[in-house]
């Protein structure tokens, strides 16, 4: 194999990488606009499309979110399915090694039986595993660690004002598991008269329901203020600036990107304790990441709050292990050991 030959004589391999991901648009996630960014460099870079994925050439398939594929509109679910099927033969028939990355350890939403077998296919057709923090359990054969790169300079022109005193913001796209009910709830709970605590809320819910109960809850409250849209990244940066404490209640939570985001704009978050955000926390310094046990509640949201008031923090966080430029080059090795089906550092 050509790749094998390079790499044995020292030279870089010139590889095509498929990405699972549609051609970009203005609302594309940042965090997967950066990966293609960081990794065109090293290596020539595909946008997905059924046509090449069954057509085209690559060396490698590279996958984000393997359930959008499936969910995908334009196409009957029967088709979609048959799609991915073929996607699977061919990558299996031509050798053409699968690279997952894991954002989550489970789809978020529930999926039916078909959908479920379909994954479990893609999971054992899978060469290389790459986790995005270094808690999330090794897969075989290959599991490496690239972690989940920093904002900081996807805003680095963007308006970042200062902080309001009391404003707890939520942000991002708003669904069942993200807990944003728990947080209205909790914010009722604090002194109705209390002028020093406001509560915004920002993003897209995905349910009416959400919806519904948000705008009501801001009826009630006047204290409690929304921008129910997906918003541009100026929009995202202001009312980031303007929190002095960013709250994500996630009930499930095990990578966030916007936590990340958050803390490249450097304004602490209020994050559920678990073992992914302990050592997040223990990675950016202390005063940036803050944790509450169980439930959320008023008393450890007031608590988190006195809490950074007084704590001393360093100018920003740490991210000195999450720069770009080292995730482009551990992508492009990842891709090379999956095509040799064993590690770069065994040649």
């Amino acid at each position: 194999m050509a790749v094998s030959k390079a790499v044995a004589t020292g030279q870089q391999p010139q590889i095509r990488v498929l990405q699972s991901l549609f051609r970009q648009t203005e609302n594309d996630n940042p965090y997967v606009k950066q990966v293609v960014a960081a990794v065109s460099p090293h290596a020539e870079v595909a946008f997905f499309s059924w046509r090449t994925a069954l057509f085209g050439r690559y060396d490698v398939f590279h996958v984000h979110w393997p359930e959008f594929l499936l969910r995908a509109e334009g196409r009957s679910r029967a088709v979609r399915y048959a799609l991915f099927l073929a996607l699977l033969a061919r990558t299996t028939v031509l050798r053409r090694p699968v690279v997952r990355t894991l954002h989550n350890l489970a789809p978020h939403e529930s999926a039916g039986a078909a959908e479920r077998f379909l994954l479990r296919l893609l999971d054992s057709r899978t060469q290389m595993w790459i986790r995005i923090n270094a808690v999330t359990e090794p897969r075989a054969p290959q599991t490496v660690t690239i972690l989940h790169g920093h904002y900081r300079d996807w805003f680095a022109d963007k308006a970042v004002p200062a902080s309001v005193p009391g404003r707890l913001l939520y942000f991002g796209l708003i669904r069942p598991y993200k807990g944003v009910e728990t947080l209205l709830e909790c914010f009722r709970g604090l002194p109705a008269g209390d002028k020093d605590f406001s509560l915004r809320l920002v993003g897209n819910p995905s349910t009416a329901e959400l919806r519904g109960e948000i705008e009501a809850a801001g009826a009630l409250d006047p204290r409690v203020t929304s921008l129910l849209a997906y918003v541009d990244d100026v929009t995202l940066a202001k009312e980031i600036g303007e929190a002095e404490l960013v709250v994500l209640p996630f009930r499930q939570m095990h990578n966030s990107g916007s936590l990340l985001l958050a803390l490249s704009l450097n304004r602490p978050v209020l994050v559920p304790r678990n073992e992914a955000n302990e050592a997040l926390a223990a990675e950016v310094g202390p005063g940036w990441v803050y944790m509450y046990d169980g439930e959320l509640e008023p008393a450890k949201l007031e608590a988190a709050l006195t809490q950074l008031r007084s704590d001393v923090r360093a100018p920003m966080p740490d991210f000195s292990r999450r720069e770009w430029a080292d995730a482009g080059d551990q992508h492009y090795r990842a891709y090379l050991s999956a095509i040799l089906g064993r590690p770069l550092e065994a040649q």
